[in-house]
């Protein structure tokens, strides 16, 4: 009996033993080979789009502007509709990033303006009820604008050049805007970068009742549009969240289903950030 407990004693140590060993070659090959947790082969698989990633699957930049201008690991697309065109971008900007936005536009707002089909001129309406004003040049120099712009042109595929400046808006109780389209109907606005192809409308405060983002063709089910339930799409201001989508279709031409406007406000002040992105380089 001693004999058979001391036998099965030695072959559990020797299994013990050759499972260490074998375990010790698998990882000093791995190392050797460029695929062990200590290899660079495994820290450049694991460093993806300039961050690392960490347990958790918590990202962070290291040393790579690249990757912080575009938020990498932060954002998240979610495609809300096909026709027309529309992707939710979570976390697209930072709220760092929300509240610069909101002190540099806050000193210059005034009452929204809407471009006259006839003209292609800039007039009051009472279509659009809320207070806005562009980034001047000096604004676009600034390193976060840049940034934001930069991230903006990557997502939208189209060139930085191609980008209007970018236009801060501030919604109060009861302040709206009739669905429209972002595309021009007159000739005027076409001679500085053609046609409007894409919009990024980003968010840059929360609790705001109402003030959804509404495309009325956006699909066959209800939504929610300032506190009434209508047919199409909205989209609820969340902090740091973008709706990029576009004016115009695959084929070229502009998409009537891009219909959309902004839901009027309930309650709180909702605060918005816009950029247009044309066919060409905008001056």
């Amino acid at each position: 009996m001693k004999f058979i407990f001391g036998l099965l004693s030695f072959v559990t140590i020797g299994l013990i033993i050759g499972s260490v060993s074998q375990l010790t070659l698998l990882r000093q090959l791995e190392d050797s080979h460029g695929t062990g947790t200590k290899s660079p082969r495994f820290r450049r698989l694991h460093q993806r789009d300039g961050f690392l990633q960490l347990p958790r699957g918590i990202p962070f930049w290291k040393n790579d502007r690249e990757a912080e201008i575009l938020r990498l690991g932060y954002i998240k697309p979610e495609v809300l509709s096909w026709s027309p065109r529309i992707i939710l971008l979570r976390n697209f900007l930072s709220m760092e990033e929300c509240e610069y936005l909101k002190a540099i536009g806050h000193p210059h707002l005034r009452n929204s303006q809407v471009v006259e089909r006839e003209t292609g001129k800039s007039i009051k309406s009472n279509v659009r009820t809320s207070y806005g004003m562009f980034l001047s040049s000096e604004d676009r120099k600034h390193p976060m604008v840049q940034a934001i712009e930069k991230r903006i042109s990557i997502y939208a595929q189209i060139p930085t050049e191609n980008g209007e400046p970018i236009q801060i808006l501030r919604y109060e109780k009861n302040q709206y805007y009739a669905p429209h389209h972002d595309y021009f109907a007159d000739t005027y606005n076409l001679k500085n970068g053609g046609q409007r192809i894409a919009t990024v409308l980003m968010y840059l405060s929360d609790n705001v009742e109402g003030g959804e983002t509404y495309f009325p063709k956006g699909g066959s089910g209800e939504c929610n549009c300032g506190g009434k339930i209508v047919k199409g799409l909205s989209v609820k201001p969340t902090k740091g969240n973008a709706v990029l989508f576009w004016s115009m279709g695959l084929n070229g031409q502009a998409d009537p289903n891009a219909l959309h406007g902004a839901c009027e406000v309930l309650s709180g002040k909702k605060w918005a950030a816009v950029k247009w992105m044309r066919q060409g380089p905008h001056v």
